[in-house]
């Protein structure tokens, strides 16, 4: 499939209805979303079984079981965000399983990880604890990241190694109080990590 027919069918994916600032809870725009996941299908690895860590409404799951994962896998702790999920996947008519559970809680095995984990501008180090994890649960780990963040990425994941990235643009729109603009752009950062 070719990225600009991903990012045509990843726009109509609902987002969040009421986000949690806490949580970080923007929504990934199309345009990101499949930038990432051309990019793991490019590389070979939506393949076999994929997990999307903190999947929100689903959008980076329902994209890699679009690309042709076999077992898709998207776990989030909020309940409202996996009700949205459940139903983007059913309006999308592919298999997608959604776990609540934290963080700290999955278990099991998957080829990758595609995750946009918190940034960590609310809750300082929220992007830890999903680093830790997508590298327990597989190989091969797909993430975004706040630009500036590879030595410090490179460091934290050692003896994981980072295989590729790329800078991109990622548009938020105006989803909090305390946001000023109705869109803003800030520049972010795409891994591809692998387990050596």
């Amino acid at each position: 499939m070719r990225k600009r027919h991903l990012d045509i069918l990843l726009e109509k994916v609902e987002g969040f209805k009421s986000p949690k600032p806490e949580k970080e809870q923007y929504a990934t725009p199309a345009t990101v979303a499949g930038e990432l996941l051309h990019f793991a299908f490019m590389k070979g690895d939506i393949v076999d079984t994929v997990y999307d860590l903190g999947c929100g409404s689903g959008i980076l799951a329902i994209g890699a079981k679009l690309l042709g994962a076999e077992k898709v896998i998207g776990f989030d702790d909020d309940r409202d965000a996996l009700e949205i999920a459940r139903a983007n996947a059913d309006r999308f008519g592919v298999d997608v399983e959604f776990v609540c559970s934290r963080i700290e809680e999955i278990c099991g095995k998957a080829h990758a990880v595609v995750m946009n984990p918190p940034f960590g501008a609310q809750v300082k180090g929220s992007d830890r604890p999903f680093l830790r994890k997508a590298l327990e649960l597989s190989q091969v780990v797909y993430s975004i990241h706040n630009a500036g963040s590879t030595e410090f990425i490179r460091k934290f994941i050692s003896p994981a190694v980072i295989t590729d990235y790329k800078m991109i643009d990622f548009p938020i729109k105006r989803t909090f109080k305390f946001h000023i603009k109705n869109m803003q752009v800030i520049n972010v950062e795409m891994y591809r990590i692998e387990n050596k």
